[in-house]
């Protein structure tokens, strides 16, 4: 089984949101579509699966293996969901019902389910254990880090036995050896003759993947051919800027070799400890962070991250310990940017709506929002749309601007960048570090991502 798309148009009324002549994959074969956030990555996918939102049409034909589809017709693939073709969302953490347990959400995808299924369950707990997750069947999708509900997430979407997947950023959120687990398996995917697109700003994984890559720019292709060669000696001109724009190869003016010393105590931490239900994250932590530093919290999926940073925050309520506060972090002085961003702005208003109760809260005019939205690439007039209008890049750097409108004294940075590509990421992070720098706030950093900690912290907290 092969696919073949020709001709595939997704649209507004207004605007083209991608336009792709030709997509081809082949069985055992992967593609990997690469290139900046708001290229038109996401709706490509969509227009394949016949999944977009209501407000989106798109025109083209489609081929997957003896069967013929018209793109505009959103019904006609319903029939392959989850038996022949399977999607992977970029946002796992809205694909998981909260009020189920995890080992009742893979299970229904899998052939032959009802409620009460045995064989179903037990599918559901060997494919949770193919992703690194056999002891977490009975936890609920709010108890696991980004990392875990992903992988929760695909165990959902693949169960079913689809031959086609189409993976929206499936390693966002996860450590490195956990992307090589997820690699292993989309290889062994293609080793038994599957069908792979895979959508993501990971270049190592779309190099581990190999077959071809398409690298998609202003709803376009702007190169394409196998990965070997298109990740490693390109043609053109914006992905040799892609390329050059991996976090060890920066060089800027807010980057330094050490950290300040004797700085005033903004948060102080003794004998931290939490635990869920499938076990303790951390126990007898101590921690100090002062005014100016920067500091990452490193570690693999759920090793307790995010935990860790909420706690401090005090978004989540410890086991045991204890956590102090300088003079200078008073209300407001605390902000955190979140790893799924989505989560973070009302779904119903727009993002103007949304920024102008932080702006009259703390004394914001229009003009400083306009200045840090053109830093970061982005009109103002994005602001009248709605969160859900906008791509997962361009909403993760309208948080960044939201986040600095407080003047805050810390910062925490939750894999604030794993949503954009990488020449998005090198921008948004020095108008970020930029204004920490001048402010002279301190910063907590999440990643994965062991060359941005060298290059934005002073030191590691690895857990």
């Amino acid at each position: 089984m092969n696919l073949k798309a020709t001709g595939v148009v997704v649209r507004t009324e207004s605007l083209v949101l991608a336009d792709v002549p030709e997509v081809r994959i082949e069985a055992g074969r992967a593609l990997s579509i690469v290139g900046e956030s708001g290229s038109g990555k996401s709706v490509l996918a969509h227009a394949l699966m016949g999944t977009l939102p209501p407000e989106l049409a798109a025109i083209g034909s489609l081929t997957i293996g003896d069967e013929s589809f018209d793109l505009a017709d959103r019904d006609g693939r319903r029939k392959l969901w989850g038996r022949e073709v399977a999607l992977l969302p970029q946002e796992p953490a809205l694909a998981l019902d909260p009020t189920m347990r995890v080992r009742a959400q893979v299970a229904e995808g899998a052939p032959g389910w009802s409620p009460r299924s045995v064989s179903a369950a037990r599918a559901a707990d060997h494919r949770l254990g193919q992703v690194g997750l056999a002891d977490a069947g009975g936890a609920y999708p709010h108890t696991l880090s980004g990392g875990m509900a992903q992988r929760v997430a695909y165990a959902a979407a693949t169960i079913g036995g689809a031959r086609l997947l189409i993976l929206d950023e499936p390693s966002k959120g996860l450590d490195r050896a956990s992307v090589d687990q997820l690699a292993d398996l989309l290889l062994s995917h293609l080793d038994e003759g599957g069908l792979l697109l895979t959508i993501t700003h990971d270049l190592r994984l779309a190099r581990r993947l190999g077959g071809e890559v398409m690298v998609m720019r202003e709803a376009a292709v702007v190169e394409s051919g196998p990965a070997e060669e298109v990740l490693t000696t390109p043609t053109g001109d914006y992905t040799r800027r892609l390329l050059a724009a991996e976090p060890s190869r920066w060089d800027h003016p807010w980057m330094r070799s050490q950290a300040p010393g004797g700085s005033e105590l903004l948060v102080g931490a003794s004998g931290l400890a939490k635990a869920y239900a499938h076990g303790s994250v951390f126990e007898g932590l101590d921690l100090e962070i002062r005014a100016g530093e920067r500091v990452a919290i490193t570690g693999p999926s759920g090793a307790g991250k995010t935990t860790l940073g909420n706690a401090l925050l005090g978004l989540t309520r410890l086991d045991a310990g204890s956590v102090t506060y300088g003079e200078g972090v008073g209300r407001g002085r605390l902000q955190k940017l979140y790893q799924d961003p989505a989560l973070s702005f009302p779904q119903q208003v727009s993002l103007e709506k949304a920024l102008g109760d932080v702006m009259r809260r703390h004394g914001v005019g229009e003009a400083e929002v306009r200045a840090s939205l053109e830093r970061l690439g982005l009109p103002y007039e994005i602001l009248r749309r709605r969160p859900g209008q906008v791509s997962g890049g361009e909403l993760q750097r309208i948080a960044v601007v939201r986040a600095m409108l407080p003047r805050p004294a810390l910062v925490f940075a939750d894999e604030a960048t794993s949503r954009l590509d990488l020449v998005t990421q090198e921008q948004t992070v020095d108008a970020l570090m930029s204004e920490i720098a001048e402010s002279g706030a301190a910063l907590l950093l999440v990643t994965h991502d062991t060359d941005l900690s060298a290059a934005v912290a002073d030191r590691e907290i690895a857990l």
